[in-house]
C-alpha cells in the first residue's frame, strides 16, 4: 500500500476547500499580528480592551482566534489603535489567475 502526498499551497484553509479561505487567512494573519503586540506589550485583556475600544470578552475571542466578529477592517482598526501603520498595496497580477490578498508584518 503506498500513500498519496499532495502539495499544498501556502493557504491551508484553501487545501480544505474552504470557499471563504482567503478572507479567513487575511483575518488570522492580522490577527496574528495584534495579539503578538498585545503580548510583546504585556497588556492584561482588560487593558487591552481600553487599548482597542472593544468590551473584554472580545479580546477573549480575539487572543482565542474566534475571528468571525471581526472584519478584515476591525483588525486593521485594531492595529493602528496599537500604534501601528496599516499599508495596503495594489499591483497587477504577476501570474495566471485571480489576484490575491497577502498580510505581510514588518519589524
Amino acid at each position: 500500500m503506498t500513500d498519496t502526498i499532495t502539495r499544498g499551497t501556502s493557504n491551508v484553509l484553501a487545501d480544505l476547500g474552504r470557499p471563504d479561505a482567503g478572507e479567513r487567512q487575511t483575518k488570522t494573519r492580522l490577527a496574528m499580528a495584534v495579539n503578538k503586540i498585545i503580548s510583546d506589550r504585556k497588556l492584561r485583556q482588560t487593558d487591552a480592551a481600553h487599548v482597542l475600544g472593544i468590551p473584554q470578552p472580545r479580546v477573549s475571542a480575539l487572543r482565542n482566534y474566534k475571528l468571525n466578529e471581526f472584519s478584515v477592517e476591525k483588525l486593521m482598526e485594531f492595529l493602528t489603535a496599537l500604534d501601528q501603520d496599516v499599508e495596503i498595496m495594489i499591483r497587477p497580477r504577476l501570474r495566471d489567475g485571480a489576484g490575491a490578498v497577502s498580510v505581510s508584518t514588518v519589524r
